[in-house]
């Protein structure tokens, strides 16, 4: 089942619109590879948001955020970070229970969603 969301999402992103992807990961949890809860995928006013950057989850100083370069979940060498361009243990993207992608810069892993391009979405 795992495989078969996976699949349905790559064919998805490769032919949805950037909005269309946004809508499909909005409301998503963000779960570290050691099952540390690293936020949501919401609009910037949401506590829980990656995108509030005065909330835990998305400050550059929060410890659980992955805009903190200096912590675990976010240096370009922390292998649970998804700013690490060779991890194969990423962030994933959990929404309903499923996993739906992976939180990622690296390109070579299935289903990649990068956190820039998050920031590049609007949710309401």
């Amino acid at each position: 089942m795992k495989k078969i969301i996976i699949t349905l999402l790559i064919c998805i992103s490769a032919t949805a619109s950037a909005s269309e992807v946004c809508s499909i990961i909005a409301g998503a949890s963000i779960i570290a590879n050691d099952g540390t809860y690293l936020g949501k995928v919401a609009n910037e006013y949401d506590s829980d948001s990656i995108l509030n950057e005065y909330g835990t989850y998305g400050s550059e100083y929060s410890v659980d955020s992955i805009w903190n370069e200096y912590g675990p979940y976010g240096g370009e060498y922390s292998v649970n970070s998804p700013f690490n361009e060779y991890t194969s243990t990423p962030p994933v993207l959990v929404k309903d229970g499923r996993s739906i992608a992976h939180l990622t810069v690296n390109k070579y892993l299935q289903a990649p969603v990068s956190p820039h391009f998050i920031k590049t979405c609007s949710f309401y």
